[in-house]
């Protein structure tokens, strides 16, 4: 078996492991360690690579296989969500309120539930929502936030990474507002990670690590939208 790479910490600049020496068992598994600095993190996403881990574990780095990606026309809009979009019962706005957000996916989804965004994360997001890589979707019921989401975009790639849904659609809404927004912005892919139930009935697809990458190298050639979101920008 593969020695997993350990990296040091307090060394942005030390390079990931190739994603495609990851791990099958657990899948995508690439290293261990290290820190969750701004360069850090954004080397890792330009990499393929991205953290998870738990509370009281080591930062662990995974690039699994195959990975899930919205591209351009991928996204399914159900007729009772576009009922929902056209009923307008939500307000939706970027980059408002990031913390909130952030917060809102840490929450345990139930009691017996925990969460793998820990303090260390969220700390380590806002950093990089201030550094002006990582933005936030927020989706509203008059003054309350009942949903959203939120990711990183480096260049023309943007990387979800957490939704959360206090009232119905919540979710779904922030996706399918913010999917049309990066496309009219030339983004080439949205990034899910992993595929699940609910992202495959909105029409997410898989591909190879190896396809992948090769999406992420063109995307990593391109402009990058260096500035506070809104829907009103071009």
């Amino acid at each position: 078996m593969r020695q997993l790479r350990w990296l040091h910490e307090n060394r942005p600049d030390e390079p990931f492991p190739h994603a495609e020496q990851a791990m099958k068992e657990p899948n995508g598994l690439l290293a261990i360690g290290g820190d969750l600095s701004v360069p850090r993190l954004c080397s890792a996403y330009r990499n393929g690579i991205f953290p998870w881990y738990g509370e009281g574990q080591p930062i662990l780095w995974w690039s699994p296989d195959p990975r899930g990606i919205f591209l351009p026309g991928d996204l399914h809009i159900s007729r009772s969500l576009r009922r929902r979009l056209n009923q307008a019962p939500y307000t939706v706005t970027l980059d408002n309120n990031f913390e909130a957000v952030i917060a809102g996916c840490a929450a345990p989804r139930s009691a017996d539930e925990g969460t793998w965004i820990t303090h260390e994360m969220i700390n380590a997001y806002i950093e990089l929502h201030y550094s002006g890589f990582a933005h936030s979707v927020e989706v509203w019921l008059e003054d309350e936030l009942v949903g959203g989401l939120y990711g990183v975009a480096l260049h023309k790639a943007f990387f979800g990474e957490s939704m959360f849904s206090r009232a119905r659609d919540a979710s779904k809404v922030a996706l399918a507002k913010l999917c049309p927004q990066l496309w009219r912005w030339g983004f080439d892919f949205f990034d899910c990670q992993m595929s699940n139930p609910h992202l495959e009935r909105m029409g997410i697809r898989e591909v190879p690590r190896s396809e992948y990458l090769k999406l992420l190298t063109k995307a990593m050639k391109k402009p990058h939208l260096s500035s506070v979101w809104n829907f009103a920008s071009n």
